[in-house]
């Protein structure tokens, strides 16, 4: 399984789409749907960013300061009360920062997808990209350069050697709006799905979140 599959089907990862599920007002199911399609998005994105050297050391700072895995020492402190709003103030600029012009293409593609309306998109969106990072940076500390850091990122994303420039390619057409988020089933299948499947991924990891 891929990194990011493991990481949703944990009980940490269970213990993350219930507290933005409930910090979001959204059902359990349409959260895990739109996180589970949004981080190989918006890993893809970073994985292009990082494809500079400037974009790379950008990113290898950001994980190896504010975004350190901290974050993930105390998710009940995070999501009991309710998530600060220096927290959403944070997730809104790494989405900007990450995705950049590509932001609204990302999110009204998600829309679709999951059946929820841009907003609610945002909403989810804004609180997992924070827990995104502090993942990422909790996994850099394996990597010991700039160059390093869109291996890790490949590596998380699953699918073979093979398979990564196309997905890769997928997830950049989806960034740059040329098409209307049906390749999301693709992008899905390589990365949660073991490449032969489409939707059946998605499918496969609420199964597992639900005990389905």
């Amino acid at each position: 399984m891929s990194g990011i599959l493991d990481l949703l089907n944990s009980d940490l990862g269970k213990q993350i789409i219930g507290g933005i599920s409930q910090e979001t007002n959204q059902p359990a199911d349409k959260t895990a749907s739109v996180v589970a399609m949004a981080m190989p998005i918006l890993m893809g994105a970073m994985k292009r960013n990082a494809s500079t050297e400037s974009g790379a050391a950008s990113l290898m700072g950001a994980l190896s300061g504010k975004h350190d895995g901290s974050i993930l020492d105390n998710l009940g402190g995070l999501f009991g009360g309710g998530v600060d709003e220096t927290v959403k103030q944070d997730g809104a600029g790494i989405l900007g920062h990450i995705l950049g012009g590509s932001e609204g293409n990302a999110v009204n593609a998600l829309s679709k997808k999951s059946g929820l309306d841009a907003g609610a998109v945002m909403k989810i969106l804004t609180v997992a990209a924070p827990i995104l990072l502090g993942y990422l940076g909790k996994q850099k500390q394996n990597v010991n350069s700039n160059s390093g850091i869109g291996d890790l990122l490949g590596g998380l994303m699953g699918g073979g050697s093979s398979q990564q420039p196309q997905q890769q390619s997928m997830i950049e057409s989806l960034l740059d709006g040329n098409n209307d988020g049906s390749v999301i089933d693709d992008i899905a299948g390589m990365v949660l799905g073991g490449g032969n499947q489409k939707s059946g991924g998605i499918g496969n990891l609420l199964g597992g979140l639900f005990g389905k």
